[in-house]
């Protein structure tokens, strides 16, 4: 595996309003408590991820920020389990739970979460 494999790019940055509204409105959704993730299949040639944590559960703003840096790292260390399908997805990664965690078990669960998404 090269290591190109493991960047993210700006191309895969979820970044449409339009998108994302139809990830939320029309997506499918797969969880592993804390990690929620609402996808919809698109017709392009990369999946587009974005991140989000809830400001109800976090409210400093520090610590939002810093479990998005986690996602997003899970994500781009991952990926590779996603690049096995032919489909390609817009999805949303989601923290739902109520308490930091390390970013070795974010990485795990993303990673399970990847394989049923499959």
């Amino acid at each position: 595996m090269n290591l190109k494999s493991f960047t993210y790019p700006e191309k895969e940055k979820l970044k449409s309003r339009k998108l994302i509204k139809k990830v939320f409105d029309e997506g499918k959704t797969i969880k592993s408590y804390p990690i929620l993730i609402r996808f919809v299949l698109q017709n392009t040639d990369t999946h587009s991820v974005g991140v989000s944590v809830s400001k109800r559960n976090f409210k400093k703003a520090v610590d939002r920020i810093r479990i998005k840096r986690q996602l997003r790292e899970a994500y781009r260390l991952n990926k590779a389990e996603l690049q096995n399908t032919d489909s390609k997805y817009a999805m949303m990664i989601i923290f739902i739970g109520k308490k930091e965690m390390t970013s070795k078990d974010i990485q795990e669960t993303v990673k399970s979460l990847f394989k049923e998404l499959q």
